[in-house]
């Protein structure tokens, strides 16, 4: 029996992973994504690359050919903060492919996990991009918004951001808030409040689902595909003044209220961007849609 074709993916990895043993030997030392995280899934088809960004020092290529995809998680795990991340999405026929950006704790059942997650899901060239942003609470998802992005996120790097406090999760594109899902833990509504989470990337083949619906499938002859991650910043959620951490702010606490009117406004404007929304799909159940209206 005939072996098995090298991975495409592999075969840049190993130009590049020995390019930046010596690059990294012979730099000053800083916190970079080499420092900061950890290839977690098909190793194989991961490389970190000198990149001429003065800021990180390295960008990490994550790969996606017919034998696998890869993925990276960070070394620590958060409770509460912001987290940024630059990404240059895959280019050209995309379609099939997704990339992501979430966080989820480690030793969780997977049936009680918390998740916050960007999803990027690949097109058809020519075609936007379609942003996915969902929320998993004690296991359950459902909480489901859909953007079309407003720019090609494949022709330059974009940064996308999850900042997460004790009363508000907060998706923003570019520094701009896009999406606000409030705490009602005082309505009885769940909102993740105790799990650390580890930020992940990952690239992987969804073509069953990812573009219009699974109708466009990934076309393996435009493979390997690739996505790059750089600057990964998380900034540690700080509480008011006097209070000991951000889980112990007092309920009636204004303190991550401050800019809620152009917060508001900003989410508002991003609405016209928006495609799906699972407050308005009479498919979903009533008991998530309450949550929409605080």
């Amino acid at each position: 029996m005939a072996a098995a074709s090298p991975s495409p993916c592999g075969k840049w990895r190993h130009v590049v992973v020995a390019w930046l043993v010596f690059a990294v030997a012979t730099r000053p030392v800083a916190a970079s994504m080499y420092d900061e995280v950890e290839l977690t899934w098909g190793k194989e088809h991961s490389f970190f690359f000198m990149d001429g960004n003065d800021e990180s020092g390295e960008t990490l290529a994550l790969c996606l050919d017919e034998i696998n995809g890869s993925g990276f998680a960070s070394k620590d795990a958060y409770l509460y903060g912001r987290i940024d991340i630059d990404i240059k999405l895959v280019d050209g026929n995309s379609a099939g492919t997704v990339s992501t950006f979430y966080i989820i704790p480690d030793d969780v059942p997977w049936e009680q996990r918390d998740e916050i997650d960007f999803e990027f899901l690949g097109n058809v060239t020519g075609q936007p991009y379609t942003l996915h942003t969902n929320i998993f609470v004690n296991g359950v998802d459902h909480r489901v918004q859909q953007f079309k992005l407003w720019f090609d996120p494949s022709a330059d790097y974009h940064t996308y951001s999850i900042e997460w406090n004790p009363k508000h999760i907060i998706f923003l594109v570019d520094g701009v808030p896009i999406r606000d899902y409030k705490n009602a833990a005082a309505q009885g509504k769940p909102f993740p409040s105790w799990q650390h989470m580890r930020v992940h990337g990952t690239l992987w083949n969804a073509d069953d689902w990812a573009t219009r619906g699974g109708r466009d499938k990934t076309d393996w002859k435009q493979a390997p595909f690739y996505a790059y991650y750089r600057n990964l910043r998380v900034q540690p959620c700080v509480p008011s003044p006097g209070v000991s951490w951000c889980g112990a702010e007092p309920p009636e606490s204004t303190w991550f209220d401050q800019g809620a009117a152009e917060m508001a406004a900003a989410v508002q404007s991003a609405r016209e961007h928006l495609i799906y929304d699972y407050c308005r799909d009479p498919t979903v159940e009533d008991t998530f849609k309450e949550e929409c209206s605080f």
